[in-house]
């Protein structure tokens, strides 16, 4: 195998994880590790448990791309993946999944702690079996009802420390869970065509663009509701406060723009803003922890 080949192939492993993704749920896993301890964190446990969940989040990913390969055959989004383009096989993508995910299954066992290891286990089986399989095909509520999976590793990151569940903990996965619908029904609209084109009843398909950009305002109006409950709990101070409350402010003003402009440049644009919103809510949530912000 020649050099390019070879990198070629690395490539394509790597984009079977899913990358942008996963790094994306190992911030919010490494943030719920963080916010868990008084100050820094052991370092063998938070090595093994980014290390482990990333693994594992990297795994459903492949199984994601091996179940809907069809389907990506078919959307102008997803058909220059890996399968689609016949660079790897059904067979390598599931070796690849099965030995990442028995990796992170083991170390996470092993050197972090069985609950952590239980958890990720389900939230990898969420993901990939039972939304990609099942609820994606099954309702236009499919990334409602298997949001809960993707709204699980900052409990991970904090289980990795402490190996219990703390009702702290809980209202992270309830933020992303109810930021999960809004921010993926603005991608939904946006490729609702594609959508159709392969039967998968997302809610722009099925219940049309307008009611789908009107759930998107209601759910933004509760998360901005959400996010106050750590600051209204004692979980986190003033910085958050303020953080929540002003990005909160933005995604509301791109879901009212989506239902004035209704074209799918602005739902894209939201669908984008959404990504950034998480990452300011769970920086600051960080950032108050370390660096707490007094009145006095």
């Amino acid at each position: 195998m020649t050099d390019k080949s070879t990198a070629l192939s690395w490539r394509n492993y790597y984009e079977l994880c899913k990358p942008r993704v996963v790094a994306l749920i190992v911030f919010t896993a490494i943030v719920g590790m963080l916010l868990a301890v008084p100050g820094w964190p052991p370092f063998a446990n938070f090595c093994y448990g980014t290390l482990g969940i990333a693994l594992a989040a990297s795994s459903a990913a492949a199984i994601n791309h091996f179940i809907d390969q069809k389907a990506d055959a078919e959307m102008a989004r997803t058909q220059h993946r890996p399968l689609p383009k016949g660079e790897l096989s059904s067979r390598q993508v599931l070796i690849f999944a099965s030995l990442i995910g028995a990796i992170a299954m083991a170390m996470l066992v092993v050197k972090v702690n069985v609950l952590t290891a239980f958890l990720t286990f389900l939230s990898l089986i969420g993901y990939a079996v039972i939304y990609t399989v099942y609820l994606k095909r099954m309702t236009p509520q499919n990334i409602v009802i298997g949001g809960i999976a993707g709204a699980a590793p900052p409990l991970l990151g904090w289980t990795t420390m402490t190996g219990e569940i703390h009702p702290h903990a809980l209202l992270l996965v309830l933020i992303i869970f109810v930021w999960t619908p809004p921010h993926f029904w603005a991608l939904a609209i946006a490729r609702r065509d594609e959508y159709a084109k392969v039967e998968i009843p997302m809610l722009p398909v099925t219940h049309g663009v307008e009611f789908t950009r009107l759930q998107i305002l209601l759910y933004t109006i509760l998360l901005l509701i959400t996010t106050l409950l750590p600051y209204l709990t004692g979980m986190s101070g003033l910085i958050y406060l303020l953080t929540a409350v002003l990005s909160g402010l933005g995604f509301l003003y791109y879901a009212v723009q989506m239902m004035r402009k209704k074209d799918n440049k602005t739902a894209m644009r939201t669908f984008g803003y959404s990504i950034i919103y998480l990452m300011l809510i769970f920086a600051a949530l960080l950032i108050d922890h370390y660096f707490p912000l007094s009145l006095i």
